[in-house]
């Protein structure tokens, strides 16, 4: 099977994903699942969330205004986004955009460790502390989470070679505190080091 034939599969997967409980939600606002989107070769994966209104809309992950601050950064840093790939922890919208429940990441991690899989990266960026904390916990180095705003931008080796983890704000943070972006742009200076 091929690298796109899996991805695929999971595509139909979660699109059927009846025991959801944004499912529902999903299906009566005429929404879309957010798989990911990007290079299945990517070096660098970026790792959010869950989809905000935009996000569910059109079916593709960080097109809203955060969207447009990560690609602020990855301008900044010469990533093309079509080089790496974005992703998140759930991949259906959460009412009102609040934070997904423990419920809903237990039932859509499993998707988003599997895309990991068929992608390979050496680097997963997480943004926000949602996919940090779950990216900590799946790669087994729990014991050096802390605080996002004690360890943002620090590269974090796992137990096998690949992937490195680098936990980062979440690109909407910067929109309600424009301080953030400069500490932002230092972290995503890290990635591409830490990918070559």
């Amino acid at each position: 099977m091929s690298k796109r034939d899996k991805i695929t599969q999971i595509k139909k997967e979660v699109e059927n994903l009846k025991s959801s409980p944004l499912y529902k939600y999903r299906v009566q606002n005429n929404y879309k699942p957010v798989i990911g989107r990007g290079s299945l070769n990517a070096d660098i994966m970026f790792i959010g969330e869950a989809p905000g209104k935009n996000e569910a809309e059109t079916g593709k992950p960080f097109v809203g205004a955060a969207g447009k601050v990560l690609d602020q950064l990855l301008k900044i840093v010469d990533l093309d986004r079509t080089k790496v790939c974005i992703s998140n922890i759930v991949m259906d919208r959460p009412p009102a955009n609040r934070d997904p429940h423990p419920t809903e990441i237990k039932l859509y991690s499993p998707f988003v460790f599997r895309l990991i899989e068929i992608i390979n990266p050496k680097v997963i960026a997480t943004l926000g502390r949602i996919s940090m904390r779950e990216m900590f916990k799946y790669y087994e180095i729990e014991n050096k989470l802390d605080t996002i705003g004690r360890i943002h931008g620090q590269i974090f080796e796992t137990k096998s070679a690949n992937p490195k983890i680098i936990p980062l704000y979440h690109p909407a943070a910067a929109l309600y505190n424009r301080g953030l972006l400069e500490t932002m742009k230092k972290d995503f200076t890290k990635i591409k080091s830490a990918s070559s």
